[in-house]
């Protein structure tokens, strides 16, 4: 009998990697649909169907993690002590107020204040970084080295976030610090980069998104952890209205798996470089992982 609530979705594996969805969700709890401005504004921000995208990943005989919770509700991939993880830049919170596009997700007076995001953190947060940090420590337990994958995507046109047009590959390796290649080997990054390259649809190391708080927090490198984000334009996998064109009537459009095959074709060669480099890399140090003792954001 699972112990987890029934939104936090754990499917185990034996494989030396950990795919994370931490934005595929788009259920709204009863208690809060109503103070939204419309449902669909709450869920269209999700990065539809990437868990769909990804299925093969099982195959692999990876372990994934996802929340079915609306990122609109709570962003489990931000930090919990709600400071911003690109300063400087447009972004959204911990518990979003508005959209990518900067839109009002709320009705007026009915935003979340602190002892209701602190809610959400405990009813959402804690449980999907529990349950992350745990398949961590079980498989650091079988393996050297793991790799975690945060699996992402977004509109490849969102003039509030980014100029132009998204590169369909985003690899994020930033770690703590913000500096490249800091959440996991350079080797890596470097196989990764160079297949998303091979694909000839567009890549970027670094760029836009650096990798958010699930990269940046689980990175341990001495202990065997390394961690990477994958961003992609969602123009990959499904069809994209112009920019102008999006709203209920238009978005999402259904998930393509003919016209996803390029993109699922060079992430099937990705996890597999990331399960290669697993296999091989031998970590310097073997201690237990701090996660696995300690709870979400106590070192922020």
């Amino acid at each position: 009998m699972n112990s987890h609530p029934d939104w936090l979705q754990i499917h185990q594996g034996d494989a030396p990697l950990i795919v994370s969805f931490p934005h595929t969700g788009t259920e709204l709890p009863d208690e809060l649909a109503g103070h939204f401005v419309s449902p669909w504004l709450a869920r269209r921000d999700a990065d539809w169907w990437v868990h769909e995208l990804y299925a093969f990943a099982r195959e692999l005989g990876a372990t994934t993690v996802r929340t079915a919770v609306s990122r609109s509700v709570i962003d489990v991939n931000r930090d919990p002590s709600g400071a911003s993880l690109y300063p400087g830049q447009n972004t959204t919170g911990l518990c979003p107020t508005t959209t990518f596009d900067n839109q009002p997700l709320y009705r007026a007076g009915h935003e979340p204040d602190d002892a209701e995001i602190a809610r959400r953190r405990d009813t959402y947060f804690a449980p999907y970084h529990a349950a992350l940090a745990a398949q961590i420590a079980r498989l650091r337990q079988r393996h050297p080295t793991v790799v975690v994958y945060d699996a992402h995507s977004i509109r490849s046109r969102i003039p509030h976030l980014f100029d132009g047009e998204l590169p369909q590959f985003n690899i994020g390796s930033a770690g703590p610090t913000g500096e490249p290649d800091t959440s996991c080997d350079n080797a890596l990054t470097d196989v990764v980069e160079n297949l998303c390259a091979l694909s000839g649809l567009g890549h970027v190391r670094n760029g836009r998104f650096k990798g958010g708080w699930i990269t940046r927090h689980y990175s341990d490198i001495p202990g065997g952890v390394h961690t990477l984000q994958m961003e992609l334009g969602c123009r990959g996998y499904m069809h994209e209205p112009a920019p102008a064109d999006v709203d209920e009537h238009s978005w999402p459009t259904p998930y393509d798996p003919i016209h996803a095959a390029p993109v699922r074709d060079t992430l099937q060669q990705v996890l597999r470089a990331c399960l290669d480099f697993a296999m091989r890399a031998i970590p310097s140090q073997k201690p237990a992982h701090p996660c696995a003792d300690s709870s979400p954001g106590a070192d922020t």
